[in-house]
């Protein structure tokens, strides 16, 4: 898949809820704000290419197959209002194609890219592997020039605050990355940093979920194909 040029953010404008007239003609507050349910998913595989900024990898075959899979079958996804994603070109290539499908603009936060790694740039996988590991044991220090993770952390957490600030007219997907999405899980589940709660050697293109208002975890990661069997 080529890189995706030109993607710009919007937000879906949306008018009010038409039950407001019904509310108004009462004599009590009916509150028709349904809980939303929000899901963080991250690409699945890339292209590697080791001379290419990591920020502007694209999917792989397998990976790009997988995102039009899921958008042909939307499932627990068909009540998705919001499509929030990192600028990271892997990231975009995986949200495009769902917003699309769903009718709904595409947002991008550039402050939702994947942890910070450019002081080393492209390392081999099991060197890669051995840092990150370093990356999650240590979340106080720099590792080899890394962002930290504890500063990674409070920066994922930041954005998705922010885009859960207001009331929400359905459910939020958030489509991002491995590292920051571990990091993500383990803030709103009220547990250390701990690489153990990371995606697993799936290659990506997992998902977990929590609720709108009480922004907790049922449980932990899923493969994008699980969201196909949802209703």
């Amino acid at each position: 898949m080529k890189q995706n040029r030109g993607l710009r953010a919007f937000r879906t404008l949306t008018s009010g809820r038409s039950g407001a007239n019904v509310a108004a003609s009462i004599n009590f507050p009916i509150d028709f704000t349904m809980p939303a349910t929000v899901r963080y998913l991250t690409h699945p595989q890339v292209l590697i290419e080791p001379l290419k900024d990591v920020r502007t990898w694209s999917l792989n075959l397998v990976g790009s197959e997988r995102v039009s899979a899921l958008a042909a079958q939307l499932g627990s996804l068909s009540g998705t209002r919001r499509v929030v994603s990192s600028d990271e070109t892997k990231a975009l290539e995986t949200a495009f194609p769902l917003a699309v499908t769903l009718g709904v603009e595409l947002e991008v936060r550039p402050r939702m890219h994947e942890n910070d790694r450019s002081a080393t740039g492209f390392l081999p996988p099991e060197e890669f592997e051995a840092v990150a590991d370093r990356f999650f044991a240590e979340p106080a220090r720099s590792v080899r020039g890394w962002e930290t993770a504890e500063d990674a952390q409070r920066r994922i957490m930041a954005e998705v605050d922010a885009c859960l600030a207001g009331p929400q007219e359905g459910d939020v997907l958030f489509v991002g990355h491995g590292g920051v999405g571990t990091l993500l899980f383990c803030a709103l589940s009220g547990i250390r940093i701990d690489r153990r709660f990371d995606q697993g050697p799936r290659g990506g293109g997992c998902w977990f979920e929590f609720d709108f208002q009480g922004r907790r975890p049922p449980q932990g990661w899923q493969p994008m194909e699980a969201l196909m069997i949802g209703s």
